[in-house]
């Protein structure tokens, strides 16, 4: 497994080694030992997987009590994943880190806790997994503004067309007045 840096402190691209044949292939996409070889002692205690539409936006979530880490990758179709500092001691606070994330490239993304994420459906349609640090504690979870100007996310919105959003996701609060850690 490699993984990489990004531009926000902590964030890292992760791609699995893949062993593959005119059978199919196989790849690791979890072993706790390699993981904390590479610096990330984490245990998880959430799993989650997402089916979307093209053109759905999911986010900008985060939990202000029981933050999560999350481990994000694509199984089917592709995305443009995101994750924004709000820790403000962090040197990269308020910044945002975007990429592709899809089935075909097979990277996953490693987001600390601190730190809100979102993604954009690219595909026809996606199905998205993340295994989390922490259990769900909808009391706690804020929404980020997508299109903060604050932020000025460039999210690869088809040309003309509005996100698909949900109720939370259209009532979002702006980054200048979310809860930060």
């Amino acid at each position: 497994m490699k993984f990489e840096t990004t531009t926000l402190e902590g964030v890292l691209l992760i791609t699995p080694t893949l062993f593959g044949d005119e059978r199919g292939f196989f790849m690791e996409t979890w072993n706790e030992r390699v993981f904390r070889e590479a610096g990330l002692d984490v245990a998880f205690v959430q799993d989650n997987h997402s089916k979307s539409a093209r053109g759905t936006l999911r986010g900008l979530h985060y939990q202000t009590e029981h933050p999560q880490g999350k481990l994000v990758r694509v199984l089917s179709g592709s995305v443009f994943d995101v994750a924004v500092d709000l820790r403000s001691s962090s040197p990269t606070f308020g910044q945002w880190f975007g990429i592709e994330l899809s089935a075909r490239n097979k990277q996953m993304l490693w987001i600390p806790p601190g730190l809100a994420h979102g993604f954009y459906v690219t595909s026809e349609e996606a199905e998205f997994f993340y295994k989390c640090t922490e259990f769900y504690h909808p009391q706690s979870e804020v929404s980020l503004k997508w299109d903060d100007t604050d932020l000025s996310i460039r999210w690869p919105l088809r040309s003309g067309e509005s996100p698909l959003l949900s109720a939370k996701d259209q009532t979002a609060l702006r980054f200048s007045e979310a809860p930060r850690f």
